[in-house]
């Protein structure tokens, strides 16, 4: 996907979200618990500014960080299918970790997880005006993935912009 050729486009970095993972079925290290210090960039578009000039007002995304920060940070992320599932509910409910069950805890799926949290906050609180487009998931300085995709929503309602 290339960068989308809407007039207006920004990006927001949120980071310092150290949790631990495992993926299970790897054949590798990955299968151990193992953590990160994760961070996200969104890059934001919309068809026309606000009434400040702005794409986003980036003071105005405290809410959406709050969400990010409560399932990231000091978390331990597991998959739903993992074998020791109720181990892990064992340790959450003995207080011994802080468990968050996801469909897949890559850094892939991490990063299509946030980009629909993302865009359920803007289309709710901008009607459509703006979107999210890509995302960066980062686990460290040298791994990242990144999930690009323009919301259907947001897609059809061009041509009511152009």
């Amino acid at each position: 996907m290339s960068i989308p050729s809407f007039r207006y486009t920004c990006s927001k970095r949120f980071g310092g979200y150290p949790c631990t993972h495992r993926q299970w079925s790897h054949p590798g290290k990955c299968k151990f618990v193992h953590g990160y210090n994760r961070s996200f960039t969104f890059w934001f578009t919309a068809h026309e500014r606000d009434e400040y000039g702005f794409v986003v007002d980036f003071s105005s995304l405290r809410s959406f960080e709050e969400k990010l920060r409560g399932h990231f940070d000091h978390t331990f992320l597991v998959n739903e299918d993992d074998p020791l599932l109720p181990e892990w509910q064992r340790l959450h409910g003995l207080g011994a970790l802080d468990l968050r069950v996801m469909e897949n805890v890559g850094m892939e799926a991490s990063g299509e997880l946030v980009w629909g949290w993302a865009n359920d906050f803007l289309l709710d609180r901008d009607c459509g005006r703006t979107c999210c487009w890509r995302v960066e998931a980062r686990e460290n300085d040298i791994n990242a993935a990144w999930f690009e995709k323009i919301p259907t929503w947001f897609e059809s309602g061009l041509n009511e912009w152009r």
